[in-house]
């Protein structure tokens, strides 16, 4: 296939010669890059076709099209943040400026670098206690699992709550995917290893050293919480 930076530029212009501002982001850009890596393109319009999402193959390679206006890349960014969780912001963020045509690209990526630098909003009580009743409970189910199936959807589901907590409490942006795990690694690196590596021992039967590790993840918030837990 053709070089990454190169098929991106002749994408636009033969899409989106009217684009205001375009990024190029994601892993073929940096030392992550695999066979199966794909080109994540934001494009910023002033109108038609945007907004509007879409995957195709150009000359070999896998794309995936953020198209928007400058008030719908404001609007997901808004929405995202509050979820904890901005892809838009990182690839902004992080991405390579391949079009600005009229300062707009420039202005998106210096406030894409504020909001991620800012971080996310505080984690809240009541948050946190959701949170520990959630792991609490998943351990319990976990230590009770005798088939071999549902240990395996148990050990993935209370891995990445307990990596969302840590990240929560740390003031990090949470990730989904290979982007959770690359978060936590950043944030927490040996909680990391032992969580991932505990898990793989789980997912093969022996859960006592991943109960150990997400319990002391829930120590952190402040301890496993399930007896007089309530919502009002």
């Amino acid at each position: 296939m053709d070089d990454p930076v190169l098929t991106a530029r002749e994408l636009v212009r033969d899409r989106f010669p009217a684009a205001r501002a375009v990024f190029l982001a994601g892993s073929v850009l940096t030392g992550r890059r695999t066979p199966t890596s794909d080109l994540d393109i934001v494009v910023v319009m002033d109108g038609p076709p945007a907004p509007c999402r879409e995957n195709l193959v150009y000359r070999g390679w896998p794309v995936e099209l953020f198209v928007q206006t400058e008030a719908v890349w404001h609007g997901f960014a808004d929405e995202e943040t509050a979820k904890r969780n901005s892809p838009l912001l990182a690839m902004c963020a992080d991405g390579m400026l391949l079009v600005d045509a009229d300062g707009l690209g420039a202005a998106l990526q210096d406030e894409a670098r504020r909001r991620l630098a800012a971080g996310p909003a505080p984690f809240s009580d009541p948050e946190r206690d959701y949170q520990r009743y959630i792991l609490t409970d998943l351990l319990d189910d976990l230590r009770g699992c005798t088939d071999p199936a549902e240990r395996t959807y148990l050990v993935a589901y209370t891995l990445q709550r307990a990596s969302e907590l840590v990240l929560l409490l740390g003031g990090h942006w949470l990730g989904a995917g290979k982007w959770l795990s690359r978060r936590l690694a950043d944030a927490a690196p040996e909680v990391h290893h032992a969580l991932s590596e505990a898990a793989a021992e789980a997912i093969a039967g022996d859960t006592k050293r991943f109960a150990e590790v997400v319990t002391g993840v829930l120590d952190l918030a402040g301890g496993p919480l399930w007896d007089g837990y309530a919502v009002r």
